[in-house]
Formats: structure tokens, C-alpha cells, sequence
């Protein structure tokens, strides 16, 4: 099973959260502050990570980033925050998925599910790369090239630019993006895909790419498309 890094000052929080952790059969660490959280990710070595926002020492925030400078490791922010501009800014840094507090420990578990099947679907064994035009997709080694520029994505935005890239040409509902990429017990909403749709766009349009772009097609939702002219 997997390696569990739980993050959060809220000591019956990670007692509950690790406790159903080892339930389904995951060994599970636990750190109350960002900066203790930081080391025990580089001894511990986590399959994913569950990270509270509002830590002492250092935030959620802070210690997501400094995840992504070195690793794609899976983080899930817990945050006691609903409004989009936390939601969004955890997702900008690299975060693949956000709970908000209060929370059921299921719910967590259900998403930690939804992402370790991602996981083991992007690990196969089968040769996946993608080359359309300017733009090259890799699953196996999770790198997107634009006219030759690699391009730093993170875990999900790569996956979103696969299955667009893949059925270019195919219009996908925000609903069926969930559903492929999040898992159908994935309880968030719409705003996610969107929130993802729109850092993928800011990140490949710092590249020429002339030959192709990625459309939205109101009230349905995203396509991959050869770009007129």
C-alpha cells in the first residue's frame, strides 16, 4: 500500500486521519508543524502527502512549494479556508486536490484512493508520448514540450493535457474531466477543472505555438483544436 505524510497542528486531526490511514492498510507519519513536516518528507519518502494550510513554523503553502521544487509527489491541501483565492492559490503552487475543513476522514481516504489509482494507471508499463505539431506530451517521463521548450507542469495539469492532447479535436465536459482525472468519487465541483484549464493555458502560452490551442466551448466545456490559419 502507500506511504502517508500527514501535515496538520491539529493533533486529534492527524490521530483520526492516521488512524484510518493504517485502516486501509497505509503506514502513515505525522508532522504538526511545516518545517518538521519538510524533514520528515525527505527521511519518510511519502507516496502523498496530506498538508494542512495553517501551520506553524511554516505554511502549507510554503512547504508545497518546496515540495515541487523536487518532486512530483501527490499533495492534497486541508484547509479550514473556503474562499476561491486560497483554493486557487494552493492549486497555482502544485497542490493536485484540496479538501476544506470540516471534513469527513472517508471523504479524505476516498480522495487519497482516487489518486493512488491515478498512480497506478501512469505506471502501467506501456510507452506513452504524444507529439502534435509544436506541442509533445510524456507520460513516462510527465515532461510537455512546446516548440521545443519543456515546459513545468504539474502531475494533474499533465494528465489534463494527455486525455486533451490524446482526443484532440474531442469536446470534454468539465464533469467528465472530474471523472477521468479526479476519480467519480471525487466530490469537488467544476471549478477545479477550470482552475487547472486556466494555469495549463498560462504555462503553454509562454511558448509560440501557432499550430494548435486549447478552446473553451461555452457550456459544454474544453477541446484540444488545430488553430486557424
Amino acid at each position: 500500500m502507500a506511504k502517508i505524510l500527514i501535515a496538520d497542528d491539529h493533533r486529534q486531526i492527524t490521530s483520526v486521519l492516521e488512524a484510518y490511514s493504517r485502516k486501509e492498510g497505509h503506514t502513515a507519519a505525522v508532522a504538526h508543524d511545516g518545517a518538521a513536516a519538510l524533514r520528515l518528507y525527505a527521511s519518510f519518502q511519502p507516496d502523498i502527502v496530506l498538508l494542512d494550510v495553517m501551520m506553524p513554523v511554516m505554511d502549507g503553502f510554503e512547504v508545497c512549494r518546496a515540495i515541487r521544487k523536487q518532486s512530483d509527489t501527490p499533495v492534497i491541501m486541508i484547509t479550514a479556508r473556503g474562499e476561491d483565492y486560497d483554493r486557487i492559490m494552493g492549486l497555482d503552487i502544485g497542490a493536485d486536490d484540496y479538501i476544506v475543513k470540516p471534513f469527513s476522514p472517508g471523504e479524505v481516504m476516498a480522495r487519497v484512493r482516487a489518486v493512488l489509482r491515478r498512480i497506478d494507471r501512469a505506471e502501467d508499463g506501456s510507452r506513452r508520448a504524444l507529439q502534435w505539431g509544436s506541442l509533445r506530451v510524456d507520460l513516462d517521463s510527465y515532461e510537455a514540450a512546446v516548440s521545443g521548450h519543456v515546459v513545468p507542469l504539474t502531475k494533474k495539469e499533465l494528465e489534463l493535457l494527455w486525455t486533451l492532447t490524446q482526443n484532440r479535436g474531442q469536446v470534454f465536459s468539465r464533469e467528465h474531466l472530474l471523472s477521468l482525472l479526479w476519480g467519480y468519487d471525487y466530490e469537488g465541483d467544476s471549478r477545479t477543472v477550470d482552475s487547472h484549464i486556466k494555469r495549463l493555458r498560462a504555462k503553454l502560452d509562454a511558448h509560440p505555438h501557432p499550430d494548435w490551442r486549447i478552446e473553451t466551448v461555452w457550456g459544454v466545456g474544453y477541446k484540444l483544436e488545430a488553430a486557424d490559419g
